[in-house]
């Protein structure tokens, strides 16, 4: 068995946090549990949101077999009552066509993966890191699995827009393999805004000319499903449909794959962690605990290789999204998105030195709050594309 489904997730509502471009410096006004002030909790709102996402994600087809998220805190308070949950209570779990299904407690523990991190833009200074694994350990007693090792360990010097997309495609393409080998069926990936636009057109090859278009969404714990095409190395059938719920929103999988080189050309990989331009630079992998130093960590240097995907190609043999930021599980719908404005650095920035992080290098979209449960309605942001 390979891995045939995708969920994706973004943290819920989160508090706020300002970063003074002149110079590189963060803050917050409140402190975050980690002492980071680019690492805030979620909001009150945004742990109820995690709560109705950990309803939704327990009840999903095929049920999640491993989860991976940021190691930023605000990704950690989403995905942990859906663990806290599901390793809690049995679940059907595929044995084999002739035996039909078996019953079984999942044990999930959260996969740091740093390769999902935040995106802070290409300022030419120093950005920020997670916390280590023993610090989050303690605020997260026993929901990380503390052998993982992450596949990429992004550079603090900062990224561009299509180092991002990069950074996305290797990291993808490591995490996949991973399942692939473990027989891993369905997982779960939490994430942020920038990164998880880019991981939608990584996984479906789909990269559009205008950086700045509205195609994969990204709603505070909003829900994407992407499934494995037809004929992919996998082997997986395509034709199946994966649901999250009996109410989810259907409409038809498009799997055009014409799409438009980004503005750098044709070449679809460029520097991370300091590889030469040209290539999607995949890193021996790296421990967590002491990101501080990461770019002179010898560990840094490892596997060269490009991944292509752009042109339809896509990661993995390519994916088609079936549910796109749906958010028809929340009480009041699609909240708090986002898209990329085109500034990557702050050259955009008014005249002023503190600025809100969040929305710097991108645009807020604010959604349908109609879409959600208490509604009755089924979520804009569930149409696939």
């Amino acid at each position: 068995m390979t891995l045939e489904v995708i969920y994706v997730t973004r943290h819920g509502f989160r508090s706020n946090w300002l970063v003074d471009h002149t110079n590189g410096s963060y803050s917050s006004t409140l402190r975050s549990p980690t002492g980071i002030a680019a690492d805030p909790a979620l909001t009150a709102h945004g742990v109820d949101q995690a709560k109705e996402l950990g309803q939704r994600l327990v009840a999903a087809d095929p049920p999640i077999e491993r989860v991976y998220s940021s190691l930023y805190y605000r990704c950690l308070q989403t995905v942990e009552p859906f663990v806290r949950s599901a390793s809690s209570s049995p679940s059907s779990v595929p044995e084999d066509a002739e035996k039909g299904t078996r019953h079984c407690q999942r044990q999930l523990h959260v996969r740091g993966e740093t390769g999902l991190g935040e995106w802070y833009g290409s300022a030419p200074f120093e950005h920020p890191v997670p916390a280590s694994l023993a610090t989050l350990e303690s605020h997260f007693p026993s929901l990380l699995d503390r052998d993982y090792q992450p596949a990429v360990v992004p550079t603090r010097m900062g990224e561009s827009v299509d180092e991002l997309h990069d950074r996305l495609a290797v990291t993808l393409e490591r995490l996949v393999a991973e399942c692939d080998r473990d027989s891993i069926r369905a997982v779960l990936l939490c994430s942020h805004a920038a990164p998880i636009i880019a991981l939608g057109r990584v996984l479906t090859g789909n990269m559009p000319e205008n950086i700045e278009v509205e195609d994969f969404r990204a709603f505070t714990c909003g829900l994407s499903v992407f499934r494995r095409r037809n004929g992919a190395s996998s082997g997986a059938n395509g034709s199946l449909t994966a649901s999250v719920s009996t109410n989810a929103p259907r409409t038809q999988t498009v799997t055009d794959a014409s799409t438009s080189s980004s503005s750098s050309g044709a070449n679809n990989t460029s520097n991370i962690l300091g590889s030469t331009p040209g290539t999607a630079k995949q890193t021996a992998k790296a421990g967590t605990d002491d990101l501080q130093g990461a770019e002179s960590d010898p560990r840094q240097q490892g596997l060269h290789a490009p991944v292509v995907w752009r042109g339809g190609q896509g990661v993995g043999g390519g994916w088609n999204c079936e549910l796109n930021s749906d958010c028809s599980h929340l009480s009041q719908g699609e909240e708090r998105g986002w898209r990329f404005s085109g500034d990557e650095s702050f050259k955009d920035a008014p005249n002023k030195s503190m600025l809100d992080a969040g929305i710097s290098l991108g645009v807020v979209v604010e959604g349908n709050k109609e879409s959600g449960k208490s509604h009755g309605k089924s979520s804009t942001g569930g149409s696939r594309l």
